[in-house]
């Protein structure tokens, strides 16, 4: 008799777990509760779609946190095998030249209809409008569903999405359901999202220009990149990749100059004539274009030319935006509750992939990648798991 595989939730890890489980010859079922599939994966679409990075390996697992639990995942499923995924989908990539990976087409769109197409080719059923209620019944039982009926499964792999973007359907809601389950999560934390500031009335001409090339400073993270100046505070790539840190309480800072040394920028400043207004010095000894300069005037105002902190300037931040605003979150279903086949320790013959898991990592194809990777992983286990 053919097992019967559940697996709740249609984003990337989702689907990429029930490839894997059909593949294995079970008969699979998708439950997604919005009424499309791939709602976030499209969205990250309109932007380019990021799919994965050309990093070497070391450095790319480097990004992850905690990579020592993602790295045997990503060794088997990692970015060049993501490549090769997509191109198997019909799908030509290019690297871009910070190494970032896309399709040519620029669009998410035509990759989800074939992989839609292959699913359905291996015979998987997607049920849309299907809202997982809670409760985690024993091997075989029946999983309830909000307005749908209960669909019964031998093997269940939970997709779920992490706590952002909640018109997409990543509400995180499904974490209370677990926790009443006995089984151990992480709180939920806003990872790649903007920082606030608060910033003076002469900033306000600058809301939404770019600040590059610097490099950001926090905690032990010192990440070259670029932001962008909102109404609310910071955001952008740069701010994304200290993120994590920032949140736990790190300070800001920025090397304004990042191509000099310290010594180089001390020379320069040490040439500073008398009489010319911070301005036209730092247009002139550092080429700085006036967002740099209106951040220099802001947060170093009153300091001699000669003590400019052109290498350290802080920036007083106010914490992160609402988790809403954040394009991924940390925290999840804790690693503690999970074996190393992503099976809950607790519930046999249910497992957990994608960014439900509480690992963290910054924009730049490292989100995407690693939710394939979980997905197909957990779609492995589980199908060995059913026999």
């Amino acid at each position: 008799m053919t097992r019967q595989a559940l697996v709740i939730g249609a984003g990337p890890a989702g689907l990429m777990a029930a490839e894997e489980l059909a593949r294995a010859g079970l008969t699979v079922t998708v439950a997604e509760a919005m009424p499309s599939i791939g709602r976030k994966f499209l969205m990250a679409g309109k932007s380019g779609l990021n799919l994965t990075n050309t990093r070497p390996f070391d450095a790319f697992v480097g990004a992850y946190e905690p990579h020592e639990r993602l790295r045997p995942m990503l060794a088997e499923f990692g970015p060049d095998q993501v490549c090769e995924w997509a191109q198997g989908l019909g799908q030509a990539l290019f690297a871009g030249s910070s190494g970032h990976v896309f399709p040519t087409v620029m669009k998410a769109s035509p990759l989800l209809r074939a992989w839609a197409g292959r699913l359905a080719d291996l015979g998987v059923t997607i049920l849309t409008r299907h809202r997982w209620v809670g409760g985690l019944p024993e091997m075989g039982g029946a999983w309830r569903f909000d307005p749908a009926e209960p669909v019964e499964a031998d093997i269940v792999i939970l997709a779920l999405g992490g706590a952002s973007w909640r018109r997409l359907g990543s509400d995180g809601t499904w974490s209370e359901a677990l926790a009443d389950a006995g089984i151990p999560t992480v709180p939920f934390a806003p990872s790649n999202v903007g920082f606030r500031v608060v910033w003076s009335d002469h900033m306000r001409p600058h809301f939404g220009k770019p600040v590059k090339p610097v490099a950001l400073i926090a905690g032990d993270r010192d990440v070259r990149g670029e932001f962008v100046l909102s109404e609310q505070g910071i955001e952008g790539s740069g701010v994304y990749a200290v993120s994590s840190v920032l949140r736990k309480g790190a300070e800001l800072f920025v090397d304004l100059v990042p191509d000099l040394s310290d010594a180089a920028v001390q020379e320069r400043l040490a040439r500073a004539r008398r009489g010319k207004t911070v301005s036209n010095l730092l247009r002139s000894l550092f080429r700085f274009d006036r967002v740099k300069i209106a951040l220099v005037q802001e947060f170093a105002r009153g300091v001699p030319i000669t003590e400019l902190p052109l290498k350290r300037l802080p920036i007083p931040h106010l914490g992160p935006r609402p988790m809403d605003e954040a394009i991924s979150t940390a925290g999840g279903v804790a690693w503690t509750a999970l074996d190393d086949r992503l099976m809950l320790a607790q519930r046999p013959g249910v497992f957990c992939a994608g960014e439900m898991l509480d690992w963290d990592a910054p924009t730049g194809g490292y989100l995407l990648t690693a939710c394939l990777a979980t997905g197909r992983w957990a779609g492995r286990a589980a199908a060995a798991f059913a026999g």
